[in-house]
């Protein structure tokens, strides 16, 4: 399962990946927005990334105009690797050198068919392991003390 949400500079891109989800047959849970209205980020991003934190879905997509704000919330949760990508490869090397269990769009700085192919990329992509996943030990360590 994979919550997807956005802002309302994200809106119409959060849609766009949703059709690929459906496409794909990948179940997903839409935390908002729902129109374009004005909304503050900070809202639909705790939503996404406290579900992954907590376990409640695998995986988590979000977009907001630039990916910067959802991506500063979203890595303000433990157990949460956030990823703000721009191209293929940056999707591709976030799954499989950081683990990334959050990827974020920017709405306003990507047009629908490249973010398509980053989403898709990400969830083709396979986490590698190896020296990758003693870096990830490492920030799980950080995490384990800042949250005592």
């Amino acid at each position: 399962m994979i919550a997807i949400g956005s802002d309302h500079g994200g809106l119409l891109l959060k849609e766009a990946v949703k059709k690929l989800l459906a496409e794909r047959e990948i179940p997903f849970e839409d935390c908002g927005t729902d129109n374009g209205d004005s909304v503050d980020y900070p809202d639909f991003g705790e939503r996404v990334a406290r579900k992954v934190s907590a376990g409640e879905v695998e995986r988590g997509i979000l977009v907001c105009g630039t990916g910067i704000g959802m991506s500063i919330v979203a890595n303000k949760f433990p157990y949460v690797r956030a990823a703000l990508v721009t191209d293929s490869f940056m999707a591709q090397m976030a799954k499989e050198h950081n683990n990334a269990n959050i990827l974020v769009l920017g709405g306003r700085v990507l047009d629908e068919s490249a973010a398509k192919t980053m989403v898709a990329t990400w969830l083709d992509a396979t986490f590698e392991g190896g020296r990758h996943q003693g870096r990830l030990d490492k920030i799980a360590k950080i995490e384990q003390e800042l949250c005592k």
